[in-house]
């Protein structure tokens, strides 16, 4: 649940992912063809000119357009790239929009020694000798200067490799750059940026693996939304792809059958499967993915089995396929083998503001000077969840300065049921000790020394050692740097709420007094 807009930050999609660069007469029907449809095979847009555009003297406008229009430049040299004043132009314009934009530069270099082109000896000397008859010296210098530069780029060197495997690490190398710096596809979401970058770094695309990634914390801190963007970013880079939404509340009304029924519809769309148990479902699972790179999300699970049974082992995917699962169970994670798991964290201060503003008055200041301290009231009471933030600000969009006094009053005394009844189910999947165990921190020891705390619920009975090593890996509990046990406020208030509502009437009966 991530919301709400980085406008500053946002950057807009390019309309090429790559421009090619190369000397037509060297590669245009050999490595740089090769090149070409590997790199439209793994989803990445790439911008190859079409050989009638060279018919003329002048560079076209159109590869200019091209070029600035594109994320970054691949530039095979070849060579005889250097005796082309085409290349050398169209080199001045990629390096222009370096220096000036940040614009990704990779150079490959076919056959021929950067020094060369950085010193512009041999065959490049004879080029800058033959160009001299034809071009003024400002001209000339533009090219000396654009070449020597991108020969200093560390680049991808042939050096008597086979062409099938050098194009393959070019194209892993160039997915795992576009996943890592791609702009974020929603411009509205909030801080999720700098999360994107973490968890990519983790997912590393560009590896030949199969990888299991974990993406844990409590609810409500925008785990689905974080996979959701990413989904929607990496896609385009996978032969198949699925996301299975609500992955516990599927399971538990519909079986496990019809969540490998749409797995299998979404991965091989024009396909029809009829099977009555999980077992089959596995075994076409296995079968049917085993040679595909897939990209899967399960969304939201709390069992083993779910994983077991959509996911099954490595070695019923193909070979760069990436499984993304998102839970607020670390120990499901850990006992499955998972990878790596990515904890994202709560808004800080500056985004969980800029969140609730945007939710609250459609942008990122607050409009009216009597409304900042009832804003950071509310902020400061949501935590940096960033579901609170969206449930609050959306609650109280277009009421008056009354109006937000009169529930932020109320929130003190009974707080808002859509966030704790998120927040809830986390708890409610607990066995009885560990809700006892939940419901005493909640209470009475929230910022406590740990080792005191776990002698006091050891005294009740509790088997405290494995009982918060749950809370834990639940995502309901946390042990900072000081020893102490933390929980977050919204965790604590759901538990002395559910306390207070087991004896409504007659307090002496609650559980804890």
């Amino acid at each position: 649940m991530l919301s709400l807009p980085s406008t500053s930050s946002s950057i807009s999609r390019k309309k090429y992912d790559v421009f090619l660069s190369f000397r037509g007469e060297d590669t245009r029907k050999n490595f740089t063809d090769h090149l070409y449809h590997a790199l439209k095979r793994s989803g990445i847009i790439t911008f190859k000119d079409d050989p009638k555009l060279e018919a003329g003297e002048e560079i076209a406008p159109d590869l200019f357009k091209a070029i600035q229009q594109s994320w970054c430049s691949v530039i095979v040299f070849s060579e005889s790239y250097a005796s082309s004043g085409w290349c050398l132009d169209e080199l001045s314009e990629i390096v222009k929009q370096k220096n000036d934009k940040g614009y990704k530069v990779f150079p490959v270099f076919y056959d021929v020694d950067p020094s060369d082109l950085r010193k512009q000896k041999g065959k490049v000397e004879e080029a800058f000798a033959e160009h001299k008859k034809r071009y003024d010296e400002d001209k000339l210098q533009r090219w000396r200067n654009a070449l020597t530069q991108v020969a200093n780029i560390k680049g991808w060197h042939l050096n008597h490799r086979h062409e099938t495997e050098f194009i393959g690490d070019i194209v892993k190398k160039i997915l795992a750059k576009l996943c890592e710096t791609y702009p974020t596809v929603h411009d509205e979401l909030v801080g999720i940026s700098s999360r994107l970058e973490e968890l990519y770094a983790k997912i590393d695309i560009g590896e030949d693996d199969v990888r299991i990634i974990g993406i844990c914390e409590m609810g409500g801190i925008g785990k689905t939304t974080l996979a959701r963007v990413a989904y929607t970013q990496m896609s385009s880079h996978f032969e198949c792809k699925s996301f299975l939404a609500d992955v516990r509340d599927i399971s538990n009304k519909l079986g496990l059958v019809s969540l490998q029924k749409q797995l299998l519809s979404q991965v091989l769309p024009d396909e029809c499967f009829s099977f009555f148990n999980v077992y089959e479902g596995n075994v076409i699972i296995n079968h049917r993915l085993s040679n595909k790179r897939v990209l899967i999300v399960l969304d939201d699970v709390d069992n083993l089995q779910h994983l077991k049974c959509l996911v099954g082992r490595r070695d019923w995917f193909g070979l760069g396929s990436r499984i993304i699962v998102t839970t607020r169970d670390e120990h499901l994670l850990r006992s499955y083998r998972v990878d790596d798991v990515y904890k994202p964290t709560t808004l800080n201060d500056n985004d969980a503001l800029r969140l609730f503003n945007f939710k609250a008055f459609g942008c990122e200041k607050v409009p009216k000077e009597d409304f900042i301290e009832l804003v950071q009231h509310v902020v400061g009471y949501a935590g940096g969840l960033p579901l609170a933030l969206e449930v609050l600000g959306s609650f109280l969009c277009d009421r008056d300065a009354s109006q937000w006094r009169s529930a932020i009053e109320r929130l003190k005394r009974d707080s808002n049921k859509e966030i704790l009844d998120r927040l809830q189910i986390s708890f409610d999947g607990l066995e009885e000790t560990e809700k006892n165990i939940f419901l005493d921190i909640a209470c009475f020891f929230n910022g406590e020394e740990k080792d005191f705390v776990m002698k006091v619920l050891d005294g009740c009975e509790f088997f405290p050692d494995i009982g918060i090593d749950v809370l834990i890996k639940k995502s309901l509990l946390t042990v900072n740097k000081y020893n102490q046990l933390r929980m977050h406020d919204l965790l604590q208030e759901m538990g002395r709420k559910i306390v207070r509502e087991k004896s409504i009437d007659e307090l002496g009966k609650r559980c804890r007094l």
